[in-house]
């Protein structure tokens, strides 16, 4: 089994504080804590986007099909704009957006972009050798940006020879395997930092794919804002015969408030629930999952519904549990495609905590574990879906999912009571 990269620090860990000493440490999970800053004010701002694309220290993810180029499982690989350049031209931001919105032609096709913000620790990019740092105004560091690099189109050749390029031996730093796109549906393996790198890649690009019409009319979009929105022009040039822009038919999303052109998260809720008398947790199994292998519960949030509601539901659909208090314990961002995995810890109701799976017929199993078993669990039993155990695993014993999964991490703080404040008092 290989071995877990390192969690996230949270912001400030060693700072006291009121919320501190009253509800504990934040916890950070895996694909959280980016290094980058993204500067989103700034995504509109054309000139500062053309100065920080062709910045000599600038650093570039490529994506192809929505795999990460790295050096290995654990560290990804970046190119500077001198490589990408042939792909995404010499300024791709060399217009303002409502320049690029008149000149839009649907029949063109430009490589997706994606600025992901600057690493303002990081003063020089690994990819070339810049003697100073990009500024602009008051921030400095290193530009990340994100390109997709997957052949499709007129730009197949410049994409196909970029690939062939930084998958060459020549490519790859000296005494290591050559570059490779990551294939592989998580990669769980990446260090903390470039796992969020690729998590905020991963989950844009992958929007912006899957986004090229319009949601309120179906005629194609433009991206713009740095790749982080999309918009539904008036005019197109595809169509034109005397090279004047064509009217497009009127569209809502031109008009008032429109959230149909930014990108979505969707929100799911994922709970360790407690027996009443805190001696066992609730778990459940999928039958696609391998034999012995347990997980928390979890489920999506419907619409007018609140995170206590969505945790209360899904158990008692899952498992005919019900629920008494639920308090929220941490989040993570899961690109895949793009979910906010939401932890919650909850105790079930006394009297009505039988395990029922007559509701919904979603899982195999559920039932109540003890804490020695899974604590157990966690000490010798976690791996990923296609993973082997620890060394120390006998076969039969419980199975759990790897600390970059927040179900781990739910499982931990439950098992240690790690979901209170100094004082001992805790939140449910």
């Amino acid at each position: 089994m290989p071995s877990m990269p390192e969690l996230p620090e949270p912001a400030h860990p060693q700072v006291d504080s009121m919320l501190s000493r009253k509800f504990g440490k934040e916890v950070a999970n895996y694909f959280s804590g980016s290094p980058l800053n993204r500067l989103s004010f700034l995504r509109s701002d054309n000139k500062f986007l053309s100065a920080a694309i062709k910045h000599p220290s600038t650093s570039f993810l490529l994506m192809k099909d929505l795999a990460p180029l790295a050096q290995s499982t654990t560290k990804l690989a970046y190119a500077s704009f001198k490589e990408v350049e042939p792909l995404v031209g010499s300024d791709p931001y060399a217009l303002t957006e409502e320049d690029q919105i008149s000149a839009f032609n649907s029949s063109t096709k430009i490589p997706q972009l994606l600025f992901l913000g600057i690493d303002e620790q990081q003063k020089t990019n690994p990819a070339s050798a810049a003697p100073q740092p990009f500024s602009w105004k008051i921030y400095s560091g290193t530009p990340f940006f994100a390109v997709d690099v997957t052949p499709t189109g007129s730009t197949s050749s410049a994409a196909e020879a970029l690939i062939e390029k930084m998958t060459s031996p020549s490519s790859s730093p000296s005494s290591s395997e050559p570059l490779t796109f990551l294939e592989g549906r998580t990669h769980m393996n990446l260090d903390a930092p470039e796992a969020a790198i690729y998590a905020q890649a991963r989950a844009m690009i992958d929007w912006n794919l899957r986004n090229p019409f319009c949601g309120g009319c179906g005629r194609p979009t433009l991206s713009i804002n740095g790749g982080t929105k999309r918009t539904c022009p008036p005019t197109d040039l595809a169509n034109s015969m005397d090279g004047a822009p064509v009217e497009r038919p009127p569209c809502a999303t031109r008009k008032g408030v429109s959230n149909l052109c930014f990108p979505r998260t969707d929100p799911v809720i994922i709970m360790a629930i407690l027996h009443p008398k805190t001696q066992h947790i609730l778990l459940g199994r999928s039958k696609r999952w391998p034999p012995h292998w347990y997980s928390t519960l979890a489920g999506f949030i419907e619409p007018g519904e609140s995170i206590e509601e969505a945790v209360r539901r899904e158990v008692w659909e899952e498992s005919g549990v019900s629920l008494s208090r639920v308090v929220i314990h941490s989040s993570q961002p899961w690109p895949y495609p793009a979910n906010l995995m939401i932890g919650a810890v909850g105790v079930a109701v006394e009297g009505q905590d039988k395990v029922l799976l007559e509701h919904d017929p979603e899982l195999e199993d559920a039932r109540w574990w003890s804490l020695e078993d899974v604590k157990e669990g966690l000490r010798v039993g976690t791996s990923g879906l296609g993973e082997g155990p620890g060394e120390d695993y006998k076969e039969g014993g419980l199975r759990l999912p790897p600390r970059t999964a927040i179900a781990n991490q739910l499982l931990e703080a439950v098992c240690h009571q790690d979901f209170g404040g100094d004082l001992g008092m805790s939140k449910i």
